[in-house]
């Protein structure tokens, strides 16, 4: 997948995913499916543990939210 390299818009996401999972990092890319790359990623877990996964690509049909985290 062609990602791009100018900054993005959101660069800090926080996406929450079908299984009741929680996750948010740097978004480094997308494409047109919603296929996100996120960097420095961190799966918020129940109970307010967070866990450090690094580099994730997450498909865009398992995506039920997107949240910029910051001002866009």
């Amino acid at each position: 997948l062609p990602f791009p390299n100018p900054p993005l818009p959101a660069g800090f996401p926080a996406v929450k995913l079908n299984g009741g999972r929680h996750v948010q990092g740097i978004l480094r890319g997308f494409d047109p499916f919603m296929n996100l790359v996120i960097d420095e990623c961190v799966e918020m877990a129940p109970g307010g543990q967070q866990n450090n996964i690094g580099m994730v690509v997450i498909r865009g049909n398992s995506i039920i939210m997107l949240e910029a985290l910051e001002r866009v």
